[in-house]
C-alpha cells in the first residue's frame, strides 16, 4: 500500500479523528506496531498468575526452614529491573520485659520498567497536541503480612528521561481485621498531561516477610496502555 493508504488505515483502525497525523510519520510502521490498546510493559505477570484466579494460599511448612533468610520472591523477572531493601526488625509493639523468641523481618522488593512511547509506535505530534490517555493498572495480593505491603509510583517523563511531567503515587494501608486474601486493583488514567511526554516510568514495591519461612506479596497483570482518546486537562 502507499503511504497515504497506510495513513488512512491507521486513522480508521483507531478512530483518530482530530489527531495530528503528519505525512512525515512512517504509517506502515505505526500500523505494524499497534501502539493503542495493548500492554506496553514486558512480562507483566512474572509469577505466572492471573487476576481471574484467586492468589495461592501460603504453603506453611510443618518443620521450620533451616538456612539463611530469603528476601526475594521466586519468578521470572526478565524485562524488569529489580532491587531488594531489607528493613530493620520492628519491636515497637512488644511490651517491656517480654521474652522475644523470634521476630519477622520484612523486605521491600522493587520492580521497575521504562516504556519508550515513540519506540512503541506513537509519534511526537500525537503525544504533544492530542495527548492520548495513558492507562495504568496493577493487581497485588492482599497478603495481610503488614499494614503497608504495596507501593506504586508512575511518572511521565520528557525526552531526557529525568524531567517529570506528571506523576501518580499509591501507598495504601491494608485492612487486616478480616481475612479475604484476594487480588486488589490499582489503576489510574493520565490525561491532559501537557506536551513533551516521551517515556513512562513504572515502579512498584511489594513487601515480603521472613519468619522461619519466606512469605511474599505477589502481583499480576501490571499494564501500561495508551488509548486513542483525547481528554481536556
Amino acid at each position: 500500500m502507499s503511504a497515504a493508504e497506510w495513513k488512512k488505515r491507521c486513522e480508521a483502525e483507531w478512530g483518530l479523528e482530530g489527531a495530528p497525523m503528519p505525512d512525515s510519520v512512517d504509517w506502515k510502521s505505526v500500523c505494524d506496531a499497534k501502539p493503542f490498546g495493548r500492554n506496553l510493559l514486558r512480562n507483566p505477570s512474572p509469577h505466572g498468575l492471573s487476576k481471574d484466579t484467586p492468589p495461592p494460599e501460603p504453603d506453611l511448612p510443618e518443620v521450620p526452614t533451616r538456612g539463611p533468610p530469603r528476601f526475594q520472591p521466586e519468578g521470572d523477572f526478565s524485562g524488569w529491573t529489580t532491587s531488594t531493601e531489607i528493613l530493620p526488625y520492628d519491636s515497637s509493639g512488644i511490651p517491656a520485659g517480654a521474652v522475644i523468641c523470634a521476630l519477622p523481618q520484612y523486605s521491600w522488593f522493587s520492580m521497575e520498567q521504562v516504556v519508550d512511547l515513540k519506540a512503541e509506535g506513537l509519534w511526537e505530534e500525537l503525544l504533544d497536541d492530542f495527548q492520548p490517555e495513558i492507562v495504568i493498572q496493577d493487581w497485588y495480593e492482599e497478603s495481610q503480612l503488614h499494614d503497608s505491603i504495596y507501593q506504586l509510583t508512575v511518572k511521565l517523563l520528557g525526552a531526557d528521561k529525568s524531567t517529570v511531567l506528571s506523576e501518580h503515587t499509591v501507598s495504601p494501608t491494608e485492612e487486616r481485621s478480616a481475612y479475604s486474601h484476594t487480588w486488589k486493583e490499582v489503576s489510574h488514567v493520565f490525561s491532559g498531561y501537557g506536551p513533551g511526554v516521551r517515556y513512562v516510568h513504572f515502579l512498584h514495591r511489594l513487601k515480603n516477610s521472613f519468619l522461619n519461612d519466606f512469605f511474599p506479596t505477589l502481583f499480576t497483570g501490571s499494564s501500561v496502555m495508551v488509548r486513542p482518546t483525547k481528554t481536556s486537562s
